[in-house]
């Protein structure tokens, strides 16, 4: 029975009502909860998962509406109870942090020490409405949110390139500036590296190896994953590696992105050609053919982050790929299937990529799968497909567990592939979430005569809150092997299925460069030269990371004017933005 509870006017972010619904549907007593925000948009998300009801459709957009279903009534008061007392201890949080906090951007601005840049990880049908606010007032943008039209990318870059101004995003899950972390990001040491990159999770794992390797960086920069498409033209991408080679603090320039369209590709190639810095390039995905004497291209992140400490030491690129040996695991003539289970994208394409170039593998055509083909799946968990409704998998290990038990029941697994992303924004012990299935299936497999190797890894540094070597403990006690990276783990289990990984042995190529300017705005090179004063616009979790950071940051608690009606929404900013103009 489906029960529906509307709180009118109390607009809270998205994660947290998608954790609150986790918490409260282990309720003894209560199928499912379902909590998000009255827009058009969650409704029919609320309708696809069968939680539709017809009091759903009173819900405002700035309500939060609740969707219970029990056989039990009085279950229903219990969750409305917890709820309030949720709010209310949020509420509690809010009053005792330092954050300033403001309602709108009058305030925000009024509140701000000398702003340079707006987060913004509010719903995607308004981020670029808000993101555009923010050029209009001088401000850099980091915008988290995804589902952006690509039009209002393409609009937005431009009108920020035309200022001096820079977009991150949309959909940007790392940033680095100036050792603050933005969003989804590890504690990195300050270094000599400077790293541009289209992937979040691909930024995560190449920072991380390089601060392990007692190295660090001095900016990160996302671009968003659409930055290098033809329409958009790698305008963030391009900026972003100018600045680089203006800072003279920066000795290695790291650029990291899926394949660009080759229009794109050439045009940042030959920026690159155009730079006296050692470059570290890698195009994941796409097997290098070649390097060049100034250009190492890699095949993989760890490469990519070895390499780039190898340079930063005056050190010729000499990348040795590892495998782990000596594995205690007794695999039957028909386990030959490799799973991969990532709340990292760009790992997932990197395993994907490893096992099909290894066993010469071709991927079905099926929705939600990485990598489907023979019995080898790899699946990103933190795509759309899968995040509707519920938290990302960084956050939220229900999907995890849930494939990890549906895989080890098929008797043709073989090895199961598992990361751990940590550091802000990330669980905070998601390793002991995932240990007590590890545990369970290693009994239950070995109960039925046989045996699975579940291999993890921990993208994350020392400096993490999580605790680096605590998440590794964990896992490894409760029977899975530890790998040092992605690259390792996905090599090691193809190894372990009878395969191999050919790493690529390149010759050096010259090219001719057409001469480019190389100059970037003032304004940009102050962004990634100072610790950034920041206007938070949605998720507080991202704000508390910056103000850990020693940077100055203001909570803008941002809430959909004109009831949500994003035409209303737009004529509104036209008729303020007309208005600034005039005055």
């Amino acid at each position: 029975m489906l029960y529906t509870i509307i709180k009118e006017n109390t607009y809270q972010d998205s994660i947290v009502l998608m954790l609150l619904s986790n918490k409260l549907s282990a309720i003894d007593g209560v199928n499912k909860v379902s909590i998000m925000m009255g827009t058009p948009a969650n409704k029919d998300i609320f309708k696809s998962s069968g939680l539709g009801t017809e009091e759903l459709e009173d819900a405002k957009p700035n309500d939060i509406a609740i969707v219970v279903d029990t056989e039990d009534e009085e279950k229903v008061e219990e969750v409305s109870k917890a709820v309030d007392e949720e709010l209310k201890g949020n509420s509690e949080k809010e009053e005792a942090s330092n954050n300033k906090e403001a309602s709108n951007w009058n305030q925000a601005l009024d509140l701000a020490n000398n702003p340079n840049l707006a987060m913004i990880s509010i719903p995607g049908q308004y981020a670029a409405m808000e993101a555009d606010n923010a050029l209009n007032n001088g401000l850099h943008v980091f915008m988290f949110s995804d589902n952006v039209a690509k039009e209002d990318e393409v609009a937005l870059k431009q009108k920020a390139n035309e200022k001096g101004l820079m977009v991150m995003g949309p959909d940007c899950g790392t940033g680095i500036i100036h050792s603050v972390p933005l969003a989804f990001t590890n504690i990195v040491n300050e270094g000599d590296i400077g790293v541009v990159g289209a992937s979040g999770t691909g930024i995560q794992e190449v920072t991380t190896i390089i601060d392990r390797e007692g190295k660090g960086v001095t900016n990160a920069i996302g671009t968003g994953g659409r930055d290098l498409s033809t329409e958009v033209g790698a305008v963030t991408m391009l900026d972003s590696i100018k600045a680089l080679n203006q800072d003279p603090k920066v000795k290695v320039i790291t650029v990291i992105s899926k394949p660009p369209a080759k229009e794109v590709e050439e045009k940042v190639l030959n920026l690159l050609r155009n730079i006296e810095k050692p470059v570290v390039t890698l195009f994941l995905g796409h097997k290098p053919e070649f390097t060049e004497k100034n250009i190492h291209h890699a095949y993989t992140l760890e490469e990519a982050a070895r390499v780039s400490v190898q340079l930063s030491n005056g050190e010729e690129p000499n990348f040795a790929a590892s495998t782990l040996k000596d594995i205690n695991v007794e695999l039957k003539d028909n386990q030959t299937g490799i799973k991969g289970y990532y709340s990292g994208g760009t790992l997932a394409s990197e395993a994907a990529m490893l096992v099909k170039d290894a066993l010469n593998v071709e991927s079905e055509e099926a929705e939600g799968f990485t990598l489907k083909a023979n019995n080898h799946e790899v699946i990103d968990l933190g795509d759309d497909m899968y995040t509707q409704g519920r938290p990302h998998p960084m956050i939220d290990p229900g999907k995890r567990i849930e494939m990890l038990e549906k895989s080890a029941d098929q008797e043709t697994t073989a090895v199961i592939m598992l990361d751990n992303v940590i550091g802000y924004g990330s669980h905070n012990d998601m390793a002991n979430e995932l240990a007590p299935t590890i545990s369970s299936i290693k009994s239950k497999v070995q109960s039925e005569g046989r045996d699975i190797a579940i291999l993890a890894t921990v993208v994350g540094t020392e400096h993490d809150h999580q605790g680096y070597e605590q998440q590794q403990e964990t896992l490894r006690e409760a029977g899975a092997i530890i790998c040092d990276t992605n690259d390792q783990m996905v090599r090691t289990a193809i190894e372990l299925v009878g395969g191999k990984v050919e790493q690529p042995e390149l010759q050096v190529q010259t090219f001719e460069a057409t001469k480019v300017d190389l100059t970037v705005d003032e304004k940009i090179m102050n962004l990634i030269n100072m610790k950034p004063s920041v206007i938070n616009i949605g998720l507080k979790s991202f704000a508390e990371a910056v103000e850990n950071s020693g940077s100055e940051v203001v909570q803008f608690n941002w809430r959909p004017i004109a009831g949500g009606n994003e035409k209303l929404m737009k004529v509104l900013q036209f008729l303020n933005n007309y208005e600034g103009e005039s005055v």
